[in-house]
């Protein structure tokens, strides 16, 4: 984990989907439709401008663990993100498609 990680526990309403999301620290997308919102310019600062939706994008497998990686729908950022338990799974297929 990076050394300038702060972690931040928020509960949010998903902007794309409107599912009530219970954050607990390391939440970084909806486990609905997996977008997730360009808050951080590191991850947990809240420091970003540009608060644009960020759509999934690309899924890869890494150790055995999945990660997901999203593109700002505004200013093109990228970042990778790794999944969550709770993800639901039909989603995830759909950024495979």
């Amino acid at each position: 984990m990076a050394e300038n990680f702060k972690k931040v526990t928020e509960d949010f309403e998903c902007e794309h989907c409107g599912r009530q999301v219970k954050g607990d620290g390391y939440t970084n997308h909806c486990p609905k439709c997996l977008y997730s919102k360009h808050v951080d310019n590191h991850p947990g600062d809240r420091a970003s401008d540009c608060e644009g939706l960020m759509e999934p994008i690309f899924l890869d497998q890494e150790h055995g663990e999945y990660s997901v990686t999203h593109k700002c729908l505004i200013c093109g950022h990228t970042k990778r993100n790794k999944m969550q338990k709770g993800d639901d799974f039909e989603a995830v297929l759909g950024v495979i498609q």
